[in-house]
């Protein structure tokens, strides 16, 4: 399973994309995904081990999240 961190999330904190470890492209995670797993946000900062869903619209979103760290990076980071 691929992971990664947080990097970007929109302003209200519903989607961001997770930049990968692996240095493969960035994967876009919905908040959905993190409920699934118990979480109720989103926050840049946060490290996830998570599986490749593909999208219909192309491309692929993380799922089946499994939280390493919940450490947010601070404001400006």
């Amino acid at each position: 399973m691929p992971t990664g961190t947080i990097k970007y999330l929109d302003r209200d904190g519903a989607w961001g994309f997770i930049s990968r470890d692996d240095k493969q492209p960035k994967v876009f995670v919905h908040v959905r995904a993190a409920e699934r797993a118990g979480f109720t946000e989103l926050r840049r900062g946060q490290r996830w081990r998570f599986d490749l869903v593909e999208r219909p619209k192309g491309g692929f979103e993380a799922d089946n999240l499994e939280i390493l760290l919940d450490d947010p990076l601070p404001p400006g980071r």
